[in-house]
């Protein structure tokens, strides 16, 4: 079985389900994306890991990270193996240096996972073909993984985008941090992209 390596372009809205996420994998060195519909709190635990923050307690994929680092337990890399009526099944790579474990996973969780770990994410040409999408090569060549600007503006409600850009510097950091503290990761996403567009 042929592996393709995948990046993670980044999370927007879902424009088919309410309440849910998508999350944008693209294969590396090719043209073709998959959109993996997810819910909000794993959308939130792979934008907080894709923007770099730090929250004050660890969430649980942190927690996971860190018992697993704790037992010397490595992961080696995800493989997003079956796509079953919608719904893609993946599963983790583990070792311990000595015995290696292959772990069923939601596809979600796998790529939350691989982030921290900085592992590698996988597929097969089979799941490609089937649901991977393409995009006119303009927009294609405008993005690269973890700078998804047109996912980004997709998760921010155009009432708080407009405003943010009234506020302050000194109001952005105090928002931050009050952001971070209330675990509110993705306003805080945006309220530090704009902190850091004034430092341009």
């Amino acid at each position: 079985m042929q592996k393709i390596k995948l990046n993670v372009l980044g999370i927007s809205y879902s424009q088919t389900q309410s309440g849910a996420y998508a999350l944008v994998l693209s294969e590396a060195g090719g043209e073709r994306r998959i959109p993996i519909i997810i819910g909000g709190f794993e959308a939130q635990s792979i934008a907080i890991q894709l923007e770099g923050l730090t929250p004050p307690r660890p969430l649980t994929h942190d927690l996971f990270v860190n018992f697993a680092n704790n037992f010397n337990v490595k992961l080696l890399e995800v493989l997003i193996y079956k796509l079953d009526e919608g719904v893609f099944y993946s599963k983790l790579l583990c070792s311990d240096g000595k015995v290696t474990h292959e772990i069923d996973a939601r596809t979600s969780d796998a790529v939350s996972l691989a982030l921290r770990f900085k592992s590698a994410v996988y597929t097969t040409e089979e799941i490609l073909d089937r649901a991977g999408i393409v995009l006119d090569s303009e927009a294609s060549a405008s993005e690269t993984p973890f700078d998804d600007d047109d996912d980004d503006e997709m998760m921010i409600e155009e009432g708080k985008k407009s405003s943010l850009a009234d506020i302050s510097l000194a109001d952005l950091n105090n928002m931050l941090d009050e952001a971070i503290k209330e675990e509110n990761y993705e306003f805080a996403t945006k309220v530090r992209d704009e902190i850091e567009r004034r430092k341009k």
